[in-house]
């Protein structure tokens, strides 16, 4: 990374359920030491009701997002990208940091089954945040 704030990238499919729990993780226990994104290769009307009650059980509101559209620029501005089920889906530009994180997808599952997938989300931020933030 340069001495400029570092910027990640979560990807998704709909940008409704994964990428958002770990953009809204990212924003909150980050602060603003990180820059955070999120988008989905075919993005939802809205996120998921489900990921967004899962994450005010841990504190952290995630009701303002919007899913957004995967692009290109979203790619070239980020320092770090991280996929969740994408696929191809996500342009490679070389020199930036690419990792696949394997998550059960929250899409069409109750409240007990999302907490899990949250947590290891929060899990798998608050390492990142520990390779970024020195």
């Amino acid at each position: 990374m340069t001495d400029q704030k570092p910027s990640v990238l979560f990807v998704c499919v709909h940008n409704a359920g994964r990428s958002q729990m770990a953009a809204g993780w990212l924003r909150e226990l980050a602060g603003d030491r990180v820059e955070v994104r999120s988008a989905g290769s075919m993005p939802a009307d809205q996120i998921n009701p489900v990921a967004v009650e899962a994450m005010r059980e841990e504190g952290i509101d995630i009701t303002a997002e919007q899913p957004k559209v995967l692009t290109i620029e979203a790619v070239q501005d980020s320092d770090v990208v991280i996929t969740m089920g994408c696929g191809d889906a996500c342009p490679f530009f070389p020199g930036k940091r690419y990792e696949d994180w394997k998550l059960e997808d929250p899409a069409g599952q109750g409240i007990e089954a999302v907490r899990p997938i949250r947590d290891e989300i929060g899990r798998k931020v608050r390492a990142l945040i520990v390779d970024l933030v020195r």
